[in-house]
């Protein structure tokens, strides 16, 4: 029988994940093409470089590789290249739209289909703490950056793998290892790479990222005792975990039950952690909790704060322009982040509003996302979102930047402008992350 010929709609990540662990070496399927998504911050591609899985990575059965095409061409895709099965593969979007591109695929003659952690998750060698959340921007990082930091007081070699981000050379970031920041500025990572990994670094934590994570564990594997998954977005792990810890933000209560993949992380969660309590409001703490306990009643429920300082003198009676994590703001759907919280908290004068002094693709992000909170996302996915994102900074002409994004912006931004960089950490409440390697003692091999 012919194979089943098969589309792969994603967004740079999850995609080629689901490509590599499913389809690359099944004969009973043919991938015909990947579809990207422009709602996750990756730009158009009619505004990026012509796109194809590389053969290196495809494998021996796709010599030429294969196309990446606009998601806005599924339907054309489906006909041309006679797909018989579409696969939705992104993340941390709202289940109605997952139906509205299953609609898609369906009225253009096509089966739609979504690939299970059985088939996608990956088994380590080593054991595996994961952190995944139900949004983005809930606080995964901050809480695998502790679960690291707890592990390597413990005597353990750890490692930090990150979902991927491959938006450049994908053949080059089949598997990508960071130790240093130099390593960061010699790969040319893209700001939303640096947000992820910067803090782990300046904590001593080894990252891995890349495309191939089969690879990618093989070679973590061979120096660490544990591996600590931190997910991106809200998107499943691709290492099955002997801890699985979700966490929610009571910002946005409800969402936990509102998003894919966000709502199934829940349903897999061993815990599930409220994080920005301090900041939250009773009744949203109140609604996640009750959404925790209805849909997963044998997770534990840890509550937490999320502890935010900066530089305090240089925000205090001064002009501020706020700067945010990009994907919190945009298809995280979230107002502002800990940067506008930091900037209130340390009595700036003024907060800016950016709007008007957007230019580029800034002014588009601004019309797409009306949702916004007088603070400007940290778009940086080509060196062009960089100087649009310089120019909207010199037109708004703040006294100071207060920077939300976890990594130190002034290491790409030229400004002549004070950038005050905002940190938060993790502050539990009841359940320790120490207490839960204590449980899980024996499984951890600590």
């Amino acid at each position: 029988m012919a194979p089943t010929r098969v589309l792969i709609m994603g967004a740079a990540g999850r995609d080629f994940h689901d490509f590599n662990t499913v389809f690359r070496d099944d004969p009973a399927h043919e991938v015909a093409a990947f579809t990207q998504t422009s709602t996750q911050n990756v730009g158009e591609l009619d505004e990026l470089p012509e796109r194809r899985y590389p053969p290196e990575l495809a494998g021996d059965r796709y010599p030429d590789g294969i196309p990446i095409h606009p998601e806005s061409d599924l339907e054309r895709l489906v006909d041309e290249a006679d797909v018989d099965t579409v696969v939705f593969s992104y993340s941390d979007v709202s289940h109605e739209h997952v139906m509205h591109q299953a609609s898609r695929a369906l009225a253009a003659g096509a089966d739609f289909r979504l690939i299970g952690p059985d088939r996608m998750m990956l088994e380590s060698a080593v054991p595996v703490v994961a952190v995944d959340a139900v949004r983005t921007g809930c606080g995964k990082s901050q809480t695998a950056r502790k679960f690291a930091d707890l592990l390597t007081e413990r005597g353990r070699d750890v490692v930090v793998v990150r979902e991927p981000m491959p938006y450049g050379d994908l053949a080059a970031q089949r598997v990508q290892r960071f130790e240093t920041l130099a390593d960061l500025d010699e790969s040319d990572v893209t700001i939303e790479e640096r947000e992820e990994h910067e803090s782990h670094i300046e904590r001593g934590h080894v990252v891995y990222a890349g495309v191939d994570y089969a690879a990618i564990l093989e070679r973590a594997e061979a120096e660490a005792d544990v591996i600590v998954w931190d997910g991106g977005n809200n998107e499943l792990p691709f290492y099955v975990p002997d801890v699985h810890v979700v966490v929610a933000d009571p910002h946005r209560p409800g969402a936990e039950l509102r998003y894919h993949p966000g709502e199934t992380n829940l349903r897999l969660a061993d815990y599930v952690l409220i994080n920005k309590e301090n900041t939250a409001d009773v009744a949203g703490i109140q609604e996640v909790e009750a959404n925790v306990r209805e849909t997963n009643p044998d997770a534990e429920i840890v509550h937490a704060n999320s502890t935010i300082t900066a530089d305090g003198d240089a925000i205090a009676g001064k002009r501020a322009l706020v700067v945010e994590d990009g994907p919190t703001l945009t298809h995280g759907d979230a107002s502002h982040g800990a940067g506008l919280i930091a900037a209130r908290k340390y009595g700036a004068a003024e907060i800016i509003d950016p709007k008007p002094a957007a230019v580029g693709s800034l002014e588009r992000v601004f019309a797409a996302y009306d949702h916004l909170d007088a603070v400007l996302p940290a778009m940086g996915y080509n060196d062009a979102q960089i100087r649009d994102l310089e120019a909207t900074i010199r037109n708004a002409d703040p006294e100071v930047v207060v920077s939300g994004t976890p990594h130190d912006l002034g290491r790409v931004l030229d400004v002549d402008v004070p950038i005050v960089r905002v940190r938060y950490e993790l502050e539990e409440k009841n359940v320790t992350l120490a207490s839960i390697l204590d449980r899980h003692a024996e499984r951890l091999g600590l």
